[in-house]
């Protein structure tokens, strides 16, 4: 059976957190067991939302390519690549950009939903309202199968597949439709209970000093309408819960599920318990990001070769892009 070709990235707009790793990486180092896989790191991306701020994007792209590797992603297995390095896919995105309404850009979920949220920027320009073509350049260069999305993502891969049908149909070509991936991790919920995410200031990080990321743990939201240690609780409401479901095993899941509707646990034992059971999860990745530090030359030379490997792609599409339109 011939592999699947699969694409994804992730910007370096800071450090990578929890939320990126259950609800991509781990995802992503299964997949590079089995198929043909493309990840890269999206700076320019990262400056639709933090273009007034780029003094630190390059430690950033070393800093996440370091975790990358401490995760699992292994370059012998995947192509790891930087966007910027491949220009190809601005020149894709340009050409993307001339045929894509604003109305289909203006009525994706997630950029009306960040600009409700985030009100400490102005993302009232054209990079912001356009980044997804940019990720349809992206996604399309490689001739991509399938994409790893949350669901939260899946209009944006909806639009790559309405761009690609539309220059298909305009100029008589073959770009490939990209498949979703759904990932099976909800939203993880950061220290304030939203969306995990660097924006919002509630993340927990790889990065972060081990009594760092045990205040954040032990600071999670429970049930609000657990006030004291004999109030019944319900885990269905509680930010704590999520994470046993990630790092404890059924069993105990179970039991703290039945111990806290009986108040049988309090808020801070459970909070305890799961503070061990993330640090025993937690101890390789920290380990390799220390060795990894050492050597962050290393680290990118990595990076670099596998842009160069990913550029040739990208090229040959490109040229195929240009031959279809007649320019």
């Amino acid at each position: 059976m011939k592999k699947k070709r699969i694409l994804s990235g992730m910007q370096p707009s800071g450090r990578m957190h929890l939320g990126n790793l259950i609800g991509a990486l781990q995802n992503w180092i299964k997949l590079q067991e089995e198929d043909e896989c493309f990840f890269f790191v999206a700076d320019w991306h990262a400056m639709s939302t933090n273009y007034e701020n780029t003094k630190d994007i390059r430690e950033n792209i070393t800093q996440l390519l370091i975790d990358w590797f401490a995760c699992g992603l292994d370059p012998e297995k995947s192509t790891i690549f930087i966007q910027s390095r491949v220009e190809e896919h601005a020149l894709l995105y340009l050409l993307l950009s001339m045929i894509t309404p604003v109305s289909w850009l203006e009525r994706n979920p997630t950029y009306k939903e960040q600009i409700t949220q985030i009100k400490n920027k102005d993302l009232s320009t054209y990079g912001f309202l356009g980044y997804p073509v940019l990720q349809s350049a992206d996604i399309l260069s490689y001739k991509a199968n399938a994409v790893p999305v949350g669901i939260d993502q899946l209009p944006h891969l909806e639009l790559t597949r309405e761009i690609a049908r539309r220059f298909n149909f305009l100029y008589n070509a073959k770009l490939v439709e990209p498949e979703p991936l759904l990932t099976n991790i909800p939203k993880l919920p950061g220290t304030d209970g939203r969306k995990m995410s660097k924006s919002y200031n509630n993340a927990i990080y790889l990065s972060d000093p081990q009594d760092v990321f045990e205040n954040k743990v032990k600071n999670l939201i429970t049930d609000p309408a657990r006030v004291r240690r004999t109030d019944k609780g319900n885990p269905d409401v509680c930010t704590v819960f999520v994470f046993h479901k990630i790092y404890s095993s059924a069993d105990e899941v179970n039991q703290i599920d039945k111990d806290c509707r009986g108040a049988g646990i309090g808020c801070t034992d459970c909070k305890k318990r799961l503070v061990e059971r993330m640090k025993i999860s937690m101890k390789p990745i920290w380990e390799k990001r220390e060795a990894l530090l050492s050597d962050p030359k290393k680290v990118m030379d990595i990076a670099e070769a596998g842009s160069a490997k990913a550029k040739k792609i990208a090229a040959e599409t490109l040229n195929e892009v240009k031959e279809a339109i007649g320019i």
